[in-house]
């Protein structure tokens, strides 16, 4: 991580960061939120993988996001790619290495919960997995993931926006395949809202290394049995673009009005 850093901070890079972003498919486009940005490709970066999943920018960004020193994230790692858990959560470690102290974290997901509609903002209050690990096998134990105080004030905010948000339990899956229709009963009747391959071990290690976090879904589809379209990678854009704006608007809310 200092290899990392350094190599960052040859490029202007500074350690006064405030928020980290990292953002999932389809939602690139936030990038051009930031003002003063520095952009460098993830494949100039020691230690950083190319990205490969069509939706993900992969570029690392910082910059300013109103009165906030931001870094962004436009692209992710994912289990499914062959990446170990170490590498999945580099970019929580090295925002947590160039000082930020809040994270948000956006991802496309399938809507399990019935009242739930495509195009639909989810605010992540919980998480689950089925049966195996979500971090590194050397990674000491720590605290229970809780953001209950960051949801209060994204809800007060979204509301004072006039933006309709959803709040629920996200189910994170080790993919690449999407789910069968009976994983999907199975999945709602424990209480999964929303189910996706990325973010809850991104949200564990910030947790761990003491950042304060939001995770957002946007809701690209109905999961498998709740829709009768057969599910495509390539409806995330047109539903990401579709709410681009909100999008935008409310995270940029939430970094310039949430406490950290």
């Amino acid at each position: 991580m200092k290899d990392i850093s350094e190599f960052l901070q040859s490029k202007g890079f500074s350690t006064n960061t405030d928020v980290a972003i990292i953002l999932g498919s389809g939602l690139g486009g936030f990038t051009t939120q930031v003002s003063n940005a520095i952009s460098v490709p993830y494949t100039e970066i020691p230690g950083f993988p190319p990205v490969t999943v069509a939706g993900h920018g992969g570029d690392l960004i910082q910059g300013k996001i109103g009165s906030k020193n931001v870094i962004v994230f436009s692209g992710r790692f994912h289990f499914y790619e062959g990446h170990p858990f170490e590498r999945t959560i580099l970019p929580v470690t090295l925002a947590h290495a160039l000082g930020a102290r809040m994270l948000i974290v956006s991802n496309a997901a399938g809507g399990i919960n019935p009242r739930f509609e495509v195009g639909d903002l989810m605010l992540i209050d919980d998480m689950m997995r089925v049966g195996f690990p979500v971090a590194p096998m050397t990674t000491s134990s720590y605290n229970r993931y809780s953001n209950a105080s960051e949801i209060n004030q994204a809800l007060e905010i979204a509301n004072s926006l006039g933006i309709r948000i959803r709040q629920g339990t996200y189910l994170y899956v080790k993919g690449p395949v999407y789910e069968t229709k009976a994983e999907i009963r199975a999945y709602r009747a424990i209480g999964a809202d929303a189910v996706g391959m990325s973010t809850m071990p991104e949200l564990h290690e910030a947790n761990r290394l003491g950042l304060k976090s939001i995770g957002i879904s946007l809701i690209t589809n109905l999961a498998t049995g709740l829709s009768k379209h057969k599910l495509e990678h390539a409806e995330i854009k047109d539903v990401a673009d579709a709410r681009k704006d909100e999008f935008a608007t409310l995270v940029r809310h939430l970094i310039n009005n949430l406490m950290i």
